[in-house]
């Protein structure tokens, strides 16, 4: 007989009760990193403010920052920024957004890159970006029949997101800007 270790699974119901900040992801409980640094807060707030003046002209869309998402009973995560181009169903997100936006940071790097990157692909998330605050750089992914193709890299250039909805130039440039004219 094979001994091997118990793996609990938790569901939506029980991330409700927990306290803290997690996320839930194929049942697997995963702690947030303590609260995000400065500049990192300063970049999600960047990426926000242009979707959400790049949507004021879309009634269908709308940007949101740090909101959980629940893909499944065992799965919530809570990326940095995203689009929606529906209404959400109650208090909750519980349908993929039309894109996300995760800012890199280096406690972060492999669950961004590797578990999100993974997840988002399969419930369907039809543009990931992913954020490198150091190397002021973006990379723009774009599901394709059920696969992520990488669009670019992004640092100074603009690139048009055509959403399920809407379309939108987004100005790559404009995330390393610094009050006081400052890259």
């Amino acid at each position: 007989m094979s001994m091997q270790p118990a793996v609990e699974a938790y569901t939506v119901q029980d991330y409700l009760q927990w306290e803290g900040d997690w996320e839930l992801i194929h049942g697997q409980p995963v702690a947030m990193v303590p609260s995000p640094s400065f500049d990192h807060q300063q970049l999600s707030a960047a990426v926000f403010r242009q979707l959400d003046e790049s949507l004021d002209d879309c009634p269908h869309c709308q940007a949101v920052f740090e909101i959980d998402v629940e893909f499944a009973q065992d799965t919530v995560v809570r990326p940095d920024v995203l689009v929606i181009c529906y209404q959400p169903e109650g208090e909750r997100l519980t349908r993929a957004p039309d894109l996300i936006f995760e800012v890199i940071s280096p406690k972060t790097t492999r669950r961004d890159e590797v578990v999100k990157f993974d997840l988002y692909r399969t419930e369907g998330v039809p543009h990931y970006v992913l954020v490198y605050p150091q190397a002021k750089k973006a990379k723009v992914w774009r599901l394709v029949e059920g696969e992520y193709r990488k669009v670019g890299d992004f640092h100074d250039e603009t690139h048009c997101f055509e959403l399920s909805k809407c379309a939108f130039d987004f100005d790559f440039s404009r995330l390393w800007k610094r009050k006081g004219g400052q890259a």
